[in-house]
């Protein structure tokens, strides 16, 4: 999700959509306070947010599911699946599409087996008929249909809770105050430039950052395009691995690439001399042939033991 400038400041538009904010925030914490979770019989923990936009979820998802795999642990996924275009099912890799999956469930299942479902309660029931002994809904914090048996709560360092609002006149899902008193840890992505640490009052805090798997990119001057969130801290992140990226194309977030796309990407990387690279949230949306002659960069989620 590209989220709108004006979240970040206390500007005329925020001032103008706080009433409908008031709606918003009443909603979600209705919801919540008269919401029956149900206990699955798995230890659940949910990886969530209390803004909206990416704040890096997914990555952290997967790297504490394969925390619990090498303790032996049986993990599965629960998610609603943005952007997919099914519900209630166990994701196949090899049947199924990325356009059908869409991206963050294709990435979680090839981690842990992932199951597609807006209702996180059918989800939940499914695993555990499974064999699921830890279950990690990626996304899901304001979601009261699954008891939770801990909530990691993620935020972007860089942006913190932006301007404080309650959408649509900020990011804010609930005020901060609310969602963390349902925190077990706040896990801060990147360095905390907006001082968020200290306003988590008696939730553990832990740091976390992206780093890459391995870096192929060096020395390499690179085509790098993209259809996330913010895809200026993938190519940061290129640059700090060495490599001097040249060009970049910004896609809309969750895009689905047509062959035209990246046989346009292809032709102007090779006429430029340059090694075109995506992200991985990015290439497990590209068929076998669509991959061809694409570099990828894939992360991981590190952050203090929590």
């Amino acid at each position: 999700m590209k989220t709108p400038k004006f979240w970040s400041e206390n500007g005329f538009l925020a001032n103008v959509l706080t009433p409908l904010s008031y709606f918003y925030g009443a909603a979600t914490q209705w919801r919540i306070k008269y919401g029956k979770p149900y206990k699955c019989g798995a230890y659940v923990i949910c990886v969530g947010n209390i803004t909206a936009g990416g704040v890096g979820k997914t990555p952290v998802a997967m790297a504490l599911a394969e925390k619990y795999l090498k303790m032996g642990k049986k993990v599965f996924f629960v998610t609603r699946g943005y952007k997919s275009k099914l519900k209630n099912v166990v994701v196949d890799l090899e049947k199924m599409t990325a356009e059908e999956t869409g991206d963050e469930a294709r990435l979680l299942a090839g981690v842990a087996p992932t199951i597609i479902s807006p209702d996180r309660k059918w989800g939940a029931v499914r695993a555990v008929e499974m064999g699921a002994e830890v279950i990690i809904m990626d996304d899901g914090f304001q979601n009261p249909r699954l008891y939770k048996d801990e909530c990691y709560v993620v935020f972007d360092g860089s942006v913190g809770v932006g301007n404080g609002r309650i959408i649509p006149a900020g990011p804010l899902r609930e005020t901060l105050e609310d969602g963390l008193k349902r925190a077990s840890k706040v896990l801060i992505m990147g360095e905390d430039l907006t001082g968020l640490k200290e306003r988590c009052g008696d939730v553990p805090v832990y740091s976390g950052r992206l780093e890459a798997q391995k870096n192929e990119f060096a020395g390499k001057k690179v085509f790098a395009f993209a259809g996330i969130g913010h895809p200026e801290k993938f190519y940061k992140t290129l640059n700090d691995l060495g490599a001097e990226v040249i060009k970049t194309k910004d896609f809309a977030d969750h895009y689905t690439y047509q062959s035209e796309d990246i046989e346009k990407l292809k032709e102007e990387a090779k006429a430029a001399g340059l090694m075109l690279v995506t992200t991985e949230k990015d290439f497990v949306k590209l068929d076998k042939k669509m991959r061809e002659g694409i570099e990828v960069l894939k992360v991981r989620a590190v952050f203090d033991e929590a």
